[in-house]
């Protein structure tokens, strides 16, 4: 059987959605990545065939963005997959709209958070929402479809915008960590270290993350504070270059790249932050900071909230509220019995809830009940 995954990124795919792929190949499906980018060196040979379809990000010309849709359905037609999976909003929407027009007998649809367009209200995204409504509700009617969440926030939200029945969704917890090389190790003694890792965009709360480092150091407080990700050239809320410089030169951050070896990164520290008010789904790296024994401080926003179980493996802070981040990653740092204990609890969450195992079986199962469907 034939399973198309179409993602805006092959290396979402790589981080995120690989050991389901590789299960498949295994369980003997002929599994196909369709993406913008051109094919990873050596992706091929691990048993994936792969389609490259330009995908715009910014879509603000109606004919590229219909020659999308036009790209995937005819590249649907040729393949006549028995099942499409469709990681992401533009995947979902657009690949959504391709499988019904194609006659692809079953979709799972994964929404890994709503992004800015349902995070902000503002008037502009109030109007883009009425305008993308038609597209939304053709792309979830599917008659065989499952909707993937990863917070009840998310769903709750298309549910009541009417779009999207409820009994078609499924919650799944993230996209999983493995344990294996995520895995849970004491901290090290010396200048506590404060890390955030993610892509850099204002929405994710890296002002709020380096305004609480200049709070703490007007207290005396001795901490390092290490920022880890990319700028991104494409999003306006994009941190730049220059102001990574400006925070580098006043001591208020230690910055590393995007890196491929975050585990070890995560081992070196003590806490992990994300003060996002981004649209998140449920951010990986508070999945991995859990299955390494990190307490956790993040934000009582969907997604951030839903990847903790609060002052048990983290606590929660408000949205934008640099004073209220500061205050909790003292509060850990003084109370370093208390931070251990939140640690261990977070490892035992990975355990009983993050494992990629237990992801893939979860996916695995969604897929086997559609195809059984479609059997019938």
């Amino acid at each position: 059987m034939k399973i198309i995954f179409v993602v805006n990124k092959v290396s979402y795919f790589l981080s995120h959605r690989l050991p389901i792929g590789t299960a498949l190949i295994e369980r003997g499906f002929k599994v196909y990545i369709v993406a913008p980018d051109e094919c990873p060196d050596g992706l091929v040979k691990t048993g994936f065939i792969y389609h490259q379809v330009k995908m715009s990000r910014e879509g603000k010309n109606p004919w590229n963005e219909l020659t999308i849709i036009w790209s995937l359905t005819k590249l649907f037609k040729k393949i006549k997959p028995d099942l499409v999976h469709l990681v992401t909003i533009k995947p979902y929407l657009y690949g959504g709209i391709a499988a019904r027009i194609a006659g692809v007998p079953s979709v799972v649809s994964a929404v890994a958070g709503l992004g800015i367009l349902f995070s902000q209200n503002s008037l502009k995204n109030k109007l883009l929402r009425s305008a993308l409504f038609p597209i939304y509700y053709f792309a979830f009617r599917h008659k065989s479809q499952t909707v993937i969440f990863q917070n009840s926030n998310d769903r709750d939200l298309l549910v009541n915008w009417g779009i999207l029945n409820k009994n078609k969704s499924v919650l799944i917890r993230g996209a999983g960590a493995d344990l294996t090389k995520y895995t849970f190790v004491d901290e090290s003694a010396g200048v506590p270290v404060i890390l955030f890792a993610a892509r850099l965009l204002l929405d994710k709360g890296v002002s709020e993350f380096v305004e609480a480092s200049k709070i703490l150091r007007c207290r005396n407080i001795d901490a390092e504070f290490w920022l880890i990700g990319d700028p991104d050239s494409g999003n306006a809320n994009s941190v730049t270059f220059e102001q990574l410089d400006q925070w580098k030169k006043a001591g208020l951050v230690k910055y590393f790249r995007h890196s491929s070896d975050i585990a070890t990164l995560l081992s070196q520290s003590n806490i992990v932050t994300l003060p996002s008010y981004y649209g998140e789904g449920l951010p990986k790296i508070l999945i991995e900071a859990a299955a390494c024994g990190r307490a956790v401080v993040t934000t009582n926003h969907p997604g951030c909230r839903d990847a903790i179980e609060p002052n048990e493996t983290g606590l929660l802070v408000p949205v934008k509220d640099a004073t209220a981040l500061a205050d909790s990653i003292e509060y850990l740092i003084d109370n370093s019995d208390e931070r251990k204990a939140m640690g261990k609890a977070g490892r035992a969450l990975a355990e009983k809830e993050f494992s990629i195992e237990k992801i893939v079986d979860k996916h695995i199962t969604i897929y086997r009940n559609l195809l059984d469907k479609v059997k019938l």
